[in-house]
């Protein structure tokens, strides 16, 4: 699994009231989601997301609630991957229980920048900032997870059979 693309970056402490606020939980429709994430803390999130963009945070990334919103808003809005330093244990399970891929690896977190162009190999476990030239490892992604992450999610991959 490769993803490549432009670093949105944020710091440590990134909550799931942030990612996508509660006043928009009254509704599961996945683009109304991502019309609204990120809105409370940078507005202009919406507006720049493009596809294939890489998230790019501190520590705690995704604490708080345990709302599967939370992931599904970044992950509709164009989101290839979340690249932070850590996780809170909620919403990575969350993550990747909707097919949104995430990985631990401080060092490339301190290694970009915003704007920078980011490569993440997660079959290697290699990520490479193409603007610096730095490289970082993390651990590859487990089979398991791959398929779950390429069928677009935990439930989708069990109606297929894959797990």
């Amino acid at each position: 699994m490769k993803y490549e693309g432009k670093v949105i970056k944020y710091n440590d402490n990134v909550d799931t009231d942030v990612i996508i606020p509660a006043r928009y939980l009254n509704t599961s429709d996945h683009k109304e989601l991502a019309s609204h994430c990120m809105e409370d803390l940078d507005k202009t999130f919406v507006s720049r997301v493009k596809d294939g963009d890489i998230i790019v945070a501190g520590y705690n990334f995704g604490c708080g609630s345990s709302r599967e919103h939370a992931p599904i808003a970044i992950k509709a809005s164009g989101i290839s991957i979340v690249i932070a330093k850590s996780f809170a244990r909620i919403f990575y399970r969350n993550a990747i229980n909707i097919g949104l891929a995430i990985v631990e690896c401080p060092e490339a977190v301190d290694g970009a920048g915003e704007g920078d162009i980011i490569q993440a190999d997660m079959d290697k476990g290699i990520i490479r900032n193409l603007t610096t030239g730095k490289e970082f490892k993390t651990q590859p992604f487990p089979e398991f997870i791959q398929k779950i992450i390429e069928n677009g999610g935990l439930m989708k991959s069990a109606e297929k059979g894959i797990i």
